[in-house]
């Protein structure tokens, strides 16, 4: 349990003269989250950038364009030094961007030619099977050319009915006509072929033989793909070759930008600037320093009382390294605010714990973390590590609780012997030991066999539930005695805490468990709901039934649990069924079943990802989160750049 790192508010000072240094500084310390000023009556006016902003910000541009273009992905080239970057930027980037557009306009006209061909070829293929000169379509004063396709055969004989002066040209097959007639004619001729729905073709303006005209296109199409082949060897020549210049001169440019326009964020007058910030407290003597050396004491450099309530105080995370994972998930959520705990190390162990709880068995365990360090060892984003890490997290929880419940792809290990049944483990040596009674007359037992002692283990479900609701109604009360005091705090949250306690020595009371409880219970009971009322007003006691509620939703932990049990030992019975129904062809049952074991517990293995995370993260955001976080912290953003790709 940690809170946000401590922030100091720093004002820096000084004459226009050093604001470049200043900047530089503040850029190279990487440590300042600065406040953007708004302007007001003090006299103080927000800057223009500095003169190169333009430049820089006109050949970045240029710089992703082509980077966008070449489809250069962030890797890890060899770095490079800012000068040397600096110093060639203009002139690799002005014969790049004309390498580069030179070839796109070449492939954007090939391209171009490649859509008229393929056109001209879709006017060609439907007189393809007629073979007749396009010449032969037009140039007469009396005849009337037809030429299209047809739904039926066309039958001369329909055509004769109404004129024998015509020549027919007609393909069964495609159903295209051509047909020549006079044109004394053409409106009776043009009604039997409506009556067949004709559709006319266009007619290629090009003279010559369909087949030719084909062969002829076909060689252009031909020519023009090995064109645009040849032109994107070339490019893709050009961005593996200019890959670390484009990723080092982004990055430059980046900053540069950064630099350059920084005054339009800041307070100025005609002869002097302020700039405001916070800074990690443990670091604000380095970020005195750096302002001193840079700019050889001209800029002053003070910080300011603050009060911790101001929501505008950024956050940064201060956990460990092992904890740093779990900050996914509270941004994923939404950051603490800076006057609250961080709750990223106590999900660091209810979260998988939770998650453990749910999945519990040691085969899907050893796959899931074998793949989560796969993909952490292949995939280097570093988005994706971190996750890798919360499922590795889960995939030991889930180790654990698999030897808890004894269970490995839905096989049990240890041997449970019941009242007329007997189940066979895994392991023949290991035998399911009674511990002590259960619920409902079941026997708690080592291992826990979840499936035989489901009442049991709803009532261990909820009391987990209870002890997380605790922890987080103890975590308010610490947040609320820190800012409101430690009456409110009572009233607040400890009321909730001794209306369970009431409602528990009532219960205890009433069965018979402790006699002469139940009144001390009844009585607890109503004073915790009375300091709630106090504390919290009507709202409180209205609120009362989503304790059960709340606790009850924690029975989620046996119940998705035990639907993955169902459906691996489901696949298990089918895929050995598969294999004991048949023994005369056992070798093609055997890969069958192979088959439907690999698969369905692949199938198994992906829920099993989904459905304990998503419940897990449920119970952590609404349960748990509720009882005492608020959120919506500022994401601590200093001024700076991390380089990847340059040095200075």
């Amino acid at each position: 349990m940690s809170r946000p790192k401590r922030m100091t508010k720093a004002v820096i000072v000084g004459h226009k003269s050093v604001l470049k240094r200043t900047i530089d500084s503040l850029h190279a310390s990487n440590l300042l989250h600065i406040e953007d000023f708004i302007e007001d009556e003090s006299g103080f006016k927000i800057s223009k950038p500095f003169q190169n902003a333009e430049e820089v910000s006109k050949k970045l541009v240029k710089i992703r364009s082509i980077a966008n273009y070449l489809g250069i992905e962030r890797t890890t080239p060899a770095v490079q030094k800012t000068n040397a970057v600096l110093r060639e930027l203009d002139a690799k980037l002005d014969k790049l961007d004309s390498d580069i557009s030179e070839k796109i306009k070449i492939i954007n006209k090939y391209e171009t030619d490649l859509k008229n061909i393929e056109a001209q070829k879709k006017e060609l293929l439907p007189f393809l099977s007629l073979n007749l000169d396009f010449d032969y379509y037009r140039g007469y004063e009396n005849l009337k050319v037809f030429a299209g396709s047809v739904k039926e055969n066309l039958e001369e004989g329909l055509i004769s009915r109404v004129t024998q002066a015509y020549e027919l040209f007609f393909d069964v097959n495609t159903k295209t006509v051509v047909l020549f007639v006079a044109k004394k004619d053409a409106d009776k001729v043009a009604e039997v072929l409506q009556a067949l729905e004709f559709k006319e073709l266009r007619i290629p303006e090009r003279g010559g033989v369909p087949s030719e005209l084909l062969k002829e296109t076909e060689q252009k199409e031909a020519e023009a793909s090995r064109k645009i082949v040849s032109l994107k060897a070339e490019v893709e020549s050009i961005r593996s070759q200019y890959t670390d210049f484009l990723l080092a001169s982004d990055e430059v440019l980046s900053i540069e930008n950064q630099k350059a326009e920084l005054p339009l964020r800041i307070a100025t007058s005609d002869n002097a600037f302020i700039i405001e910030g916070w800074v990690p407290s443990d670091k604000y003597d380095i970020l005195i320093n750096s302002v001193n050396d840079a700019t050889s004491g001209r800029a002053y450099v003070t910080s300011i009382g603050i009060e911790e309530e101001e929501e505008h105080i950024p956050v940064e995370y201060n956990n460990s390294k092992s904890v740093a994972p779990m900050q996914e998930i509270m941004n994923l959520y939404s950051r603490p605010r800076y006057t609250e705990i961080d709750p990223s190390s106590i999900i660091f162990i209810t979260f998988p714990l939770i998650y453990g709880m749910i999945l519990g068995d040691i085969g899907y365990a050893i796959i899931l973390g074998a793949m989560a360090l796969a993909i952490k060892s292949l995939v280097k984003s570093d988005s994706v590590k971190p996750l890798m890490n919360i499922l590795l997290y889960c995939q030991i929880s889930t180790f654990i609780f698999g030897i808890i419940y004894g269970e490995f792809l839905g096989f049990p290990l240890a041997s449970l012997h019941t009242e007329g049944e007997t189940v066979a483990g895994l392991l023949p040596f290991w035998n399911t030991i009674t511990l002590f009674p259960g619920i409902s007359g079941e026997e708690f037992t080592f291992p826990v066999h979840r499936a035989h002692m489901v009442m049991t283990m709803i009532g261990v479900s909820v009391a987990v539930g209870l002890l997380h609701l605790n922890l987080g109604y103890i975590l308010g009360f610490i947040n609320i005695s820190k800012h409101h005091g430690l009456k409110h705090a009572v009233l607040e949250k400890g009321s909730w805490m001794i209306i369970e306690l009431g409602v528990l020595f009532a219960a205890l009371g009433y069965f018979g468990v402790i006699s002469g409880l139940t009144s001390v219970g009844v009585v607890i009971l109503l004073l915790g709901i009375v300091m709630l009322t106090m504390g919290e007003g009507i709202k409180g006691p209205v609120e009362l039934p989503s304790l059960m509620g709340n606790a009850l939703s924690y029975a989620r932990i046996i119940a998705v649990g035990l639907s993955s049990i169902y459906i691996a030992s489901t696949i298990n019975t089918i895929a050995f069924g598969m294999i004991w129904a048949d023994h005369s062809k056992i070798g093609l049952v055997a890969i069958a079943a192979i088959i439907v074991f690999i698969l369905g517990h692949a199938l198994n293995t992906v829920l099993s990802i989904i459905a304990p995370g998503l419940h897990s993260l449920r119970l952590q955001y609404v349960e748990f989160f509720g009882k005492f976080y608020q959120g919506g912290g500022k994401k601590f953003n200093p001024f700076g750049y991390i380089r990847k790709y340059t040095e200075e």
